[in-house]
C-alpha cells in the first residue's frame, strides 16, 4: 500500500472517529440540558441544597460538552485551551455551591426527602446513559477524559443526593443535605484541579511541537 493510501486511510478512520464523538455529546448535552432543568426545579421546590448543586452540575456539564464539540478536530494547543476553560467552568461552579450550602446553613432549610429521592433517581438513569456513552471514548484525549469525568463525577453526586434524601426522611433533620451539597462542591473543585494539571501538560507539549515545528520550516527555507 502506498503512502498517500495510508494517509486517506487514516484521514478517514479519524473524520468518522470525529463523526462518532460529535453524535455522543449532542446526545449527553441534550440530557444534561433537560436534566439541569429538572433538578433547579425539584431542588428550587424541594428546598434542598444538594438537588440545587447537581443541577449546577449538570449545567456544567452541558457547558463542557459544548467546548468538546466546538474543538473536535482542532489542533493540539485549542484543545487544551478548551480543557482549560472547562477546568475554570468546574472550579466557578465550586465555588456557587459552597456559597450555597453556607446560605442554607446560615437561614435555615426544610428539604423535601420525597422530592430529592425522586429526582436524583432520574438524574441518575439519565447520567448512566451518559456514562456509557462516553466509556469508549475516555482515552482518546484530555478533551473526552475531562467530558468524561464529568459524566463520573456526575453519578457519585446523584447517588450522594439519594443518600441524603434518606437521611433527612429518617433523622428528619436538613443537615445531611448540606453535606452532601459541600461535597458536591469538593468533588467539583477536585474535578477542576484535574482537569486544569491535565490542560497545562497538553498546553506544555502543544509548545514543544510548535518549537519543532518552527526549527522544521526554518530548516526547509536554509535549504
Amino acid at each position: 500500500m502506498s503512502q498517500c493510501e495510508c494517509h486517506d486511510t487514516a484521514a478517514a478512520l479519524s473524520a468518522n472517529t470525529d463523526h462518532a464523538r460529535r453524535r455522543v455529546l449532542w446526545i449527553v448535552l441534550a440530557i444534561n440540558l433537560l436534566l439541569f432543568a429538572g433538578e433547579f426545579g425539584a431542588g428550587w421546590w424541594g428546598d434542598s441544597s444538594a438537588l440545587q448543586a447537581d443541577s449546577l452540575d449538570s449545567l456544567g456539564d452541558a457547558l463542557v460538552y459544548g467546548l468538546s464539540l466546538w474543538v473536535i478536530g482542532g489542533t493540539l494547543r485549542q484543545r487544551s485551551k478548551a480543557v482549560f476553560l472547562k477546568g475554570w467552568i468546574q472550579a466557578l461552579f465550586g465555588v456557587a455551591v459552597l456559597v450555597e450550602v453556607g446560605r442554607c446553613a446560615w437561614f435555615g432549610t426544610e428539604p423535601l426527602a420525597l422530592v430529592m429521592a425522586i429526582a436524583a433517581t432520574v438524574a441518575l438513569v439519565g447520567n448512566l446513559a451518559c456514562f456509557a456513552l462516553l466509556t469508549r471514548f475516555r482515552s482518546d484525549d484530555m478533551n473526552m477524559r475531562s467530558v468524561w469525568l464529568c459524566s463520573r463525577n456526575d453519578l457519585v453526586n446523584n447517588l450522594g443526593v439519594i443518600a441524603a434524601a434518606g437521611l433527612v426522611a429518617w433523622l428528619d433533620v436538613a443537615w445531611p443535605d448540606l453535606v452532601i451539597g459541600a461535597l458536591v462542591a469538593a468533588l467539583f473543585l477536585h474535578t477542576a484541579a484535574h482537569v486544569l494539571s491535565g490542560a497545562w501538560k497538553d498546553w506544555q507539549q502543544s509548545d514543544g511541537l510548535a518549537s519543532q515545528d518552527s526549527r522544521s520550516t526554518s530548516c526547509a527555507s536554509r535549504r
